[in-house]
C-alpha cells in the first residue's frame, strides 16, 4: 500500500457556511500538486483540514500509510507568533519534536542534520539570531530548514513564497526539488502565481469551494477551467448557495 492524502466528499464549514464544499482529492507519492483558486476558494482550509487542523463538516481525510511524523506543515507567516524569544537554530531544532518532544537534547547526528539545514537555505551564519530580527524571507527560509530537519514523506506548504521577494523564491523552489530528489516526497502547495505553477508544479488542484479539476496542470489552468472557478465563486458568494 502506497503513502497517500486522501479527501473523501469533504466539507469544512465556519458558521455553517462552506468554505470547502464536497472535495475530493488525492495526493500520492513521490508527487507535486499546486493548490489554487481565486482569493477565498478555500485552499488553506482545505490544506489545513488535511493536515488535521481543521475538522472536517462531512466527509473524511485519509492518511494512507502515513503517521504525523511522516506529514510537514509548513503555514503562513501570519499564523506564526515572531516575538517568542527563539534562536534561528532552536527554530530549526522544532524540526525534530516528532523524535525528542520538547525536553529531548539533540544528539550529534542531530544537530549535524539541523546545521545541514541552516546550510541549505544560506542561515547557518545568522544561527544565533532571534527569530524576532529577521527578515520575512530569512524568517521563511528557516522555516523551510524545520520542514528539512523533519525529513518528512509529505510536504504541506501554505503560501511558501507570500511576502518574500523573488531571489528567496527561486531559492527556496531549488530547495523543494533538492529535497524531491533525495527523498522522493510528496508536495502540495498553495499557490496564486499560476505560472510558478505551470513552471514548477506538474499537477494541480483547482477549487472554488468546490472541486472544479485536477490532473495535469497544463490540462487544469485552462482559461475555461479558471472561468469555470471564477463564476463559481461568484455563485457561492450569493445568499442562495448551498449552507449544508
Amino acid at each position: 500500500m502506497s503513502a497517500a492524502l486522501i479527501a473523501r466528499n469533504l466539507t469544512v464549514s465556519y458558521r455553517q457556511r462552506p468554505a470547502v464544499h464536497h472535495v475530493d482529492a488525492v495526493f500520492g507519492s513521490n508527487e507535486m500538486w499546486a493548490l489554487c483558486g481565486p482569493n477565498g476558494a478555500g485552499k488553506s482550509t482545505l490544506l489545513k483540514c488535511v493536515m488535521g487542523l481543521l475538522k472536517a463538516s462531512t466527509g473524511e481525510v485519509v492518511w494512507q500509510g502515513l503517521s504525523r511524523r511522516d506529514i510537514a506543515y509548513l503555514p503562513q507567516q501570519s499564523d506564526i507568533d515572531r516575538s517568542q524569544p527563539m534562536s534561528v537554530y532552536e527554530l530549526a531544532a522544532m524540526g525534530l519534536w516528532y523524535e525528542i518532544g520538547f525536553f529531548g537534547r539533540v544528539n550529534r547526528a542531530q544537530h549535524a542534520r539541523i546545521q545541514a539545514a541552516l546550510e541549505r537555505v544560506s542561515m547557518a551564519d545568522l544561527a544565533t539570531r532571534s527569530i524576532g530580527q529577521l527578515s520575512n524571507g530569512q524568517f521563511q527560509r528557516v522555516l523551510f530548514a524545520r520542514m528539512l530537519v523533519q525529513d518528512a514523506q509529505f510536504l504541506l506548504l501554505d503560501e511558501p513564497f507570500n511576502a518574500v521577494d523573488a531571489r528567496t523564491t527561486a531559492a527556496l523552489l531549488d530547495v523543494i526539488a533538492d529535497y524531491r530528489r533525495q527523498r522522493q516526497c510528496t508536495v502540495v502547495a498553495v499557490l496564486h502565481d499560476y505560472e510558478q505553477v505551470r513552471g514548477h508544479f506538474p499537477q494541480t488542484l483547482l477549487i472554488a469551494r468546490e472541486k472544479i479539476a485536477a490532473g495535469a496542470t497544463a490540462e487544469v489552468l485552462t482559461p475555461e477551467h479558471l472561468h469555470a472557478a471564477n463564476a463559481a465563486m461568484r455563485l457561492h458568494d450569493s445568499p442562495e448557495w448551498c449552507t449544508a
